[in-house]
């Protein structure tokens, strides 16, 4: 079976520094722009999906049905399992103030400061364990031929990435960044440093 990742386009929390989690916000005039560059790229790459499933939250769901539209694939299905991270009490909060309401339990990147176990958030652990749950579910739904394009979001798409390869979520939250709809393959023939299928200029992590 062959997998890929897109991450949803920038929102409005996005683009103002918000830490989004559950929170339900739609995509920014970017974010659509983002959206329609990836449904071009998919087209240029000449990927053909059988299926689309697209996390529940607003900003995943548009930008599903923009690429989805302009690449002519089907209709994509809302599946609960690809919902972001529940944040906890850092939902909602700005991004910048992460370290200063998480330290010491955090870890730091070039663009992307994780917070790992706030009261009431998921933590990495939890959050493999649901990619693992979605994984297996495709699995045992889907043919070895079905190609499938999941729309989802940054922390959980990184989950899917360490599950599928077996690799650490430590090491894959400090191996790559996740960009506002940019793609990435699970596929039995990619190696996992080849996973990016194509990068999209940021205005914001």
């Amino acid at each position: 079976m062959h997998i890929y990742l897109a991450r949803h386009g920038q929102n409005e929390d996005n683009a103002r520094g918000i830490l989004n989690g559950h929170r339900d916000l739609p995509l920014t005039e970017l974010g659509r722009e983002q959206a329609r560059e990836a449904g071009k790229n998919i087209v240029d790459h000449q990927l053909v999906f059988d299926v689309v499933l697209t996390s529940p939250l607003l900003r995943a769901k548009e930008t599903a049905e923009i690429l989805a539209a302009i690449a002519k694939l089907p209709p994509p299905s809302v599946h609960p399992l690809l919902i972001e991270r529940d944040f906890g009490v850092m939902t909602g909060k700005l991004a910048s103030d992460i370290k200063v309401l998480c330290r010491p339990d955090i870890i730091e990147t070039n663009t992307v400061t994780y917070f790992l176990s706030p009261e009431g958030a998921e933590t990495f652990p939890v959050l493999l364990e649901r990619a693992h749950a979605l994984l297996q579910e495709l699995e045992d739904s889907y043919s070895d031929e079905t190609t499938i394009l999941l729309v989802t979001h940054g922390d959980m798409g990184k989950m899917l990435y360490a599950c599928y390869y077996d690799l650490s979520w430590h090491d894959v939250l400090i191996q790559f960044h996740f960009g506002n709809s940019e793609l990435l393959k699970l596929t039995p023939h990619s190696k996992p440093e080849d996973a990016h299928v194509f990068t999209i200029h940021q205005h914001n992590h």
